[in-house]
């Protein structure tokens, strides 16, 4: 801007600053002229603080350097390893002070002269206080200028300082770019999103270094002769450095313990004894007691001297050695820091970021409110909004602590008055200039909340077909919007203060669930929550994982009690039950009821039936089902009114009983109204499970009138307003006039089964009162703020598109809570309407006052979740997994799995001491934890079976347990079974003399034990005894010698002893002879010499032993199982046998020390596998939906999203694998563009059973080609172990039952006339034109990103030609009447 001259040449230039764009005078240097005197000096900044004088310099270095004090970073809790014994903060009671406005107070700067006098001597000057409201992020400037006298005397800068700390910020290393002004609201495929909070201390938001490159090694392998690093992370090559040779060079790095470095500090205060020192060595002498105590030390109790306190360097020295000593960090230490962390005091505000753990936190935080109650004007005197009532005692916490900037969750039932906490938001944001976002699952409460707030605040609304005022502070939307914005990087993310979550129960939903939790782990850290619920069991547990998740702390308050009390009631026979009353059973109206019941039915029926498990009740719920199934079809005249409840399910015999059905169901509607009306007891809402069953019970009320003249000239007058807006076709529609009769009569229908503007005028109208009864879906409890005085379920089962079954108890208080209207009745009336059968009790009270549904995770991964994280280098899906719902309390688990895995590392590991060299126990020991898993069925389906059995005789060389060790010993049957002996008896080598051989001959253990030694023959004396012949005589078949028998002969020991069918390892194919005489009733060492040589000359290759039985021939094996598995055992056999652990006398000791071994290594491997992603829930498939985008081209191996994955981002509406090869497969070029959106229709349409449409040829043949494309990829996803069935795929994702319709309709054939064309309800059909309305702008989206104008051409004119009449006509709730 060009220079503006003023009064003595004193120039100054406007200029603008911050994002609205304040104005702000900045001088400029004076111009050049003869007389420098009088010119104006260059700025000079305003001294912060008074001039120094001596007196503030003493007392400065007396503060700084003289007092005694300690060093915070040497003595605190973190350094020392250990806490406060007694926490000071946690057993202080903070006040609770009142909310401050957002400004800050700064000193005004004045030049000398103009300073006014304070009359001291010191003349010492006092600046003044100027004190500023701030905005959100926004710096403001004001100068004044004083032209006359050319001083400049006022520069004030303020800025709420939290509010910068927690601005926006962007997910990657570079700077954000603001983007165009178009996509300021919805954002743009090609911006970033912003940073989640929470993910600060995340891997992936940090720059990728290579491996090594942060603690040098890459410098220790260079130096190692190891190739130079070339290649820089994300990029596929690197620079050519030539012929760049390796070379040998090795090095290490020793601390020289001898050569002792200290700072001049350290020498000077040598022969000094300070306080700090002092204080140092009582802190680590009772730290080293407290260790001792917990058999824990550590490296730091060596303190001898004051002196060592100091940190003393080493010198490190390069020798070109072996390795030999290399220094470790101690794991000790790092133990030690982790528990110091988890230990360190927990604070209130959990905003600073700076927590070493942030697992010690308590994020949902709860606790008492009286003071906060009684103390309310004072600790909030300038509320952002007034009400005109007194608020609840939990309105008042949520307000306090929105006032102190945190996030509170509120939990209350229907109608507490959750809404002002959302109101106070709204206001709040309003107060601050900042925005505010309200979100809601569906789109009728967005629609309704906007009029609601429309009078109070300035307010905007997004759903998917309408954008009002975005630019308004306070937006309400759909949660998908919020979604997408958050992925496509709107920049109206920066000023977003407030993000209120209501009907957070919703998380439930299997559909849309999900979606709540990706918005909720995608916000910025700068927003905060207001999340309002019904009463569920584990609200504590969600608000903690809110907090955990986004670091933040959260404010859990609400109420269990209701604003107006609700009592239940049956109807039976024309009476009403009180069966419950402040939620306590009422035992009496329940048996009056069965009474009557059992009267009723005596003659027919000889028991009260079951309301849940009779075989009359399964037969009804058949036909119940059947007729479901059937009710499809609205133009079928045969259907019977059948009620869904367990109590109650009628016969259909034919048309003549059908009549006589509608007749009883009338006459029972007719008296539940007559009864209500008497008591008083209207409005009354009335839950059907299913859209016919609304319409066919109010049909059924033919004859109730139940609204005055006044009041029918206020419905006609209404309707007529309302439906002005349509065209004269339009106006006459059968649903129109249906409605409008039964509306006149005070009798009201909803359900989405109607058109929308049908049900803004069913739901205004039972809002002013007029509407007595109406009959919905479970939808209006949910979607319409509409209490009634009375709720009546004309059913407690529901099918909820899978099955039958009840009500689950969160459903029926969702329900129930609509009865009772806050400030006009004292009580509310739920009556649950019985026919045929009484319910039980168990299921009354089960759904009356059992538990609400837990709140639980649907999170599930979608391809265009991980496309968008994709696209952004520094966000991972895997970050997005940890922190989902699902894997909560895996997560909350890792700083104790950290602490056990370091304990574990920590731990002495134990060696194996082999004496026969390099140890070999671990691979002996897998080969024995193999042979274990498979002796149970070797021993059973083998060694027991008869065919086995007959091998089993005396001299059969087998294969046996050893009873010392797990080993296994070759040896030779020598007796069978008998009546005194009922085990084998075995000569087994054992692999060395047993221990009592090494003591003297007449040890006392002799006795036990009986034992014979074979000497060699030139030491043999005339009472030894050896005859090698075969003696004629034959044996008693006794027994003589004691078992065991132990011997050894020629070095070689021997074992006779008894073994059991299951202890037989394997059959060998050899037989020895046997002399059973001479050797159990003789006892000739001869014999057991010529018996040990025999067995000894079948080992003459080493350990081996002689093969097998073959399985199949001698064995007779038929199941091929078995066969496998045996010849695995005997090589497994084979294999120990030959490993040099065989037989060692240290066998059963390195056995039971490699167990240990391997135990450790599971626990550590087990311990790292939880810490890692791979133990993440969904990870398996994860990785199989990134193949299938590798498998497509969305992206790269890279993991680099390609052209094709840019256009899948665009879409939300159908599937987008399917949608993006649909475009890139050229589907729609050859239709018209009536077909295509036609055929498009499949995306959107969601009903499953609907009549066939009729189709053209060139539709039917654009039909095929989308059904082709769907199963074909449906068929990648199953190859790539995606838990996804090809058929059913293609089903679930393209529904072209109404592509006949949305035909016509673009072809502009009137509404009342497609309407003939299929049986699927009027709602239904506006609900799928409208949004595909939004698909046809997401393929233009996309279009534009190929690059394909004919496309883009083509989706723009579809979009105009279903843009018309009824279908678009624009909401009651917006508009206004």
């Amino acid at each position: 801007m060009d220079r503006v001259p003023a009064a003595n040449g004193l120039s100054f230039r406007l200029g603008f600053t911050g994002h609205s764009g304040h104005l702000t005078v900045e001088p400029l240097p004076p111009v050049d002229r003869p007389n420098r005197l009088h010119d104006l000096p260059n700025f000079v900044l305003p001294p912060a603080f008074p001039e120094e004088t001596p007196e503030t310099i003493k007392e400065y270095v007396k503060e700084k350097h003289l007092l005694p004090r300690l060093d915070e970073d040497i003595f605190s809790p973190q350094n020392a390893g250990r806490q406060w014994e007694f926490d000071w903060f946690d057993r202080t009671e903070i006040q609770p002070e009142p909310s401050i406005p957002r400004s800050v107070i700064v000193p005004s700067w004045e030049v000398p002269f103009r300073r006014k006098k304070n009359g001291s001597d010191s003349q010492r000057w006092e600046p003044q206080s100027v004190e500023g409201l701030c905005s959100f992020g926004t710096v403001i400037i004001i100068s004044e200028l004083d032209l006359m006298n050319q001083d400049l005397s006022v520069l004030v800068l303020w800025v709420d300082v939290s509010e910068v700390v927690l601005e926006t910020q962007d997910s990657g290393a570079l700077p954000r770019i603001v983007g165009p002004a178009k996509d300021f609201v919805r954002g743009s495929i090609n911006s970033r999103p912003f940073r989640p909070g929470g993910l600060d201390n995340a891997d992936s938001l940090g720059k990728i270094y290579p491996d090594g490159a942060c603690n040098g090694e890459w410098a220790r392998g260079l130096l190692h002769g190891e190739a130079a690093l070339i290649l820089p992370p994300g990029f596929k090559d690197g620079p050519d450095l030539g012929n760049l040779k390796a070379h040998p060079l090795r090095w290490e790095v020793y601390e020289n313990l001898t050569v002792e470095r200290r700072a001049p500090d350290a020498r000077l205060n040598e022969l000094s004894v300070q306080f700090d020192d002092l204080f140092k060595k009582a802190w680590e002498d009772d730290v080293k007691i407290s260790e001792e105590d917990g058999n824990v030390s550590g490296p730091e109790d060596q303190l001898e001297l004051p002196n060592e306190s100091f940190q003393t360097e080493t010198e490190v020295e390069l020798v070109a050695v072996v390795d030999a000593f290399k220094k470790e960090p101690s794991i000790l230490d790092e133990i030690l820091t982790v528990e110091s962390a988890e230990s360190t005091s927990r604070s209130g505000d959990t905003d600073t970021g700076q927590r070493q753990n942030k697992e010690a936190v308590v994020w949902a935080v709860t606790g008492s409110t009286d003071e906060i109650i009684e103390r309310f004007p004072e600790l909030v005197p300038d509320m952002a909004l007034d009400f005109p009532f007194e608020l609840d005692p939990f309105q008042k916490e949520a307000i306090f602590y929105l006032e102190r900037g945190k996030s509170v969750f509120v939990a209350a039932h229907t109608s507490a008055g959750k809404t002002v906490v959302a109101e106070y938001a709204f206001a709040l944001a309003s107060k601050h200039c900042t925005r505010a976002v309200y979100t809601a699952p569906i789109k009728t409460i967005s629609n309704q909340k906007y009029r609601d707030f429309c009078g109070k605040f300035d307010v905007g609304l997004l759903t998917g077909d309408v954008s009002l005022r975005p630019e308004a502070s306070c937006l309400i939307m759909t949660t998908e919007i919020l979604r997408s914005m958050l992925y496509r990087g709107a920049d109206i993310i920066r000023d977003i203060e407030w993000v209120i979550f209501d009907e957070v129960h919703y998380v439930n939903d299997v559909e849309r669930g999900v979606v709540w939790e990706e918005v909720i782990i995608m916000l910025p850290r700068h927003i905060n929550f207001v999340l309002l619920s019904a009463t569920v069991p584990n609200t504590i547990e969600f608000a903690d994982w809110i907090g955990r998740t986004k670091e933040k702390e959260i404010r859990v308050t609400g109420t269990t009690k209701r604003p107006v009390p609700l009592e239940h009631c049956l109807f039976y026979s024309g009476e009403l039950y009180k069966i419950c009353e402040n939620e306590k059973m009422i035992p009496q109206g329940l048996k009056a009821a069965k009474d009557l019941h059992k009267i009723k039915n005596s003659p027919t029926v000889s028991g009260s039936g079951s309301y849940s498990g009779s075989s009359v009740a399964n037969e009804r719920a058949k036909r119940h089902e059947s007729f479901f199934h059937a009710k499809q079809n609205k133009h079928a005249a045969s259907q019977n009114a059948v009620n869904f409840s367990g109590a109650n399910r009628g016969t259909q015999r034919g048309t003549s009983n059908n009549w006589g059905s509608r007749r009883s169901e009338a006459s029972i509607w007719l008296s539940l109204i007559n009864k209500l009306s008497k008591k008083s007891l209207l409005p009354v809402v009335i839950f059907c499970f299913s859209k016919n069953r609304c319409d066919k019970s109010a049909d059924n009320l033919t004859g109730t009138d139940l609204t005055t003249s006044t009041e029918k000239s206020e419905i006609r007058v209404f309707c007529d307003k309302a439906f002005s807006r349509l065209k004269g076709s339009d106006r006459n529609l059968p649903q129109v006039v249906r409605v409008q009769g039964l509306l006149r009569r005070g009798i009201g229908v909803h359900h989405a089964g109607l058109l929308p503007i049908v049900k803004e005028v069913v739901e205004m109208l039972f809002c002013r009162g007029v509407v007595k009864i109406l009959f919905s879906t479970e939808t209006f409890a949910m979607g319409v703020n509409a209490p009634a005085r009375t709720v009546v379920f004309d059913s407690l089962r529901k099918f909820d598109g899978k099955e039958f079954r009840q009500l689950l108890p969160g459903e029926y208080t969702q329900m129930a809570g609509r009865a009772g209207r806050r400030g006009l009745d004292k009580i509310g009336t739920v009556v649950v309407l019985c026919r045929d059968e009484i319910p039980e009790e168990k299921d009354l009270k089960h759904v009356i006052v059992g538990s609400a549904t837990r709140l639980e995770s649907q999170f599930r991964l979608t391809y265009i979740m991980i496309l968008h994280l994709l696209r952004v280098e520094e966000l991972r899906v895997e970050d997005m997994l940890k922190r989902s719902f699902a894997e909560f309390h895996a997560q909350k688990k890792l700083p104790e799995q950290q602490q056990l895995l370091m304990r574990k590392l920590a731990q002495p590991k134990k060696i194996v001491e082999c004496i026969k060299g390099e140890p070999a126990i671990e691979d002996y020991y897998v080969m024995y934890s193999e042979a274990e898993k498979h002796s149970n069925m070797i021993i059973e389906a083998v060694m027991l079976s008869p065919a086995s059995q007959q091998y089993l005789s005396p001299g059969r060389v087998v294969i046996v347990k050893s009873q010392l060790a797990q080993n296994h010993l070759l040896g030779a049957i020598v007796k069978t079974p008998s009546a005194n002996y009922k085990q084998y008896l075995v000569l087994v080598l054992t692999p060395e003399l047993p221990s009592i051989l090494t003591s003297q001959s007449d040890s006392k253990d002799k006795k036990d034990v009986d034992f014979q030694v074979l000497v060699p023959k030139s030491r043999r004396g005339l009472q030894d005894e050896y005859c090698s012949t075969v003696t004629s005589r034959k044996g008693s078949g006794t027994v003589n010698i004691k078992l065991p028998y132990c011997g050894s002969v020629s070095g070689v020991s021997y074992e006779v002893r008894e073994v059991g069918n299951n202890e037989f390892l394997s059959i060998c194919n050899k037989k020895i002879k046997i002399d059973q005489v001479r050797l159990l009733e003789e006892g000739s060492a001869g014999a057991f010499s010529s018996t040990v040589q025999q067995l000894s000359s079948l080992k003459s290759d080493g350990n081996k032993y002689p093969p097998a039985l073959d399985p199949v021939k001698d064995l007779k094996l038929k199941n091929p199982d078995v066969v496998e598995v045996y010849y695995r055992w005997t090589n497994l056999l084979q294999k120990m046998s030959e490993s040099k652990c065989h037989g060692c006398v240290k066998l059963e000791e390195n056995i039971k020390l490699a167990r240990e071994l391997k135990r450790y290594k599971e626990e550590v491997n087990d311990l790292k596998f939880q810490m890692s992603d791979e133990a993440l829930q969904q990870m398996p498939d994860f990785q199989g939906r990134i193949d299938v985008l590798k498998e497509i081209g969305c992206i790269d191996a890279d993991l680099v999203v390609q052209l094709k994955g840019r256009v899948a981002c665009e879409m939300n509406s159908g599937e987008e694998l399917i949608c993006t090869e649909c475009l890139f497969e050229n589907q729609l070029n050859d239709l018209e563009p009536e077909e295509a959106v036609a055929i498009m229709s499949a995306f959107v349409f969601q009903q499953r059973n609907t009549s066939e449409p009729s189709l053209t040829t060139r539709l039917a043949q654009a039909k095929k080609r989308l059904c082709d494309t769907a199963i074909r990829l449906g068929k990648l996803q199953a190859e790539f172990k995606v838990q996804v069935d090809p058929e059913e795929y293609a089903r679930d994702n393209l529904k072209f039952g109404l592509v006949e319709v949305v035909y016509e309709w673009a072809k502009g054939t009137p509404f009342a006339d497609i309407c003939e064309l299929t049986d699927v309800p009027e709602g239904m059909i506006v609900r799928t034109i409208v949004r595909l309305d939004e698909t046809c702008r997401e393929f233009r989206n996309a279009a534009a990103i190929m690059g394909n104008s004919a496309l883009h051409k083509k989706m723009e004119t579809a979009s105009n030609a279903i843009k018309r009449d009824i279908v678009f006509a624009a909401s009651l709730y917006i508009t206004g009447v």
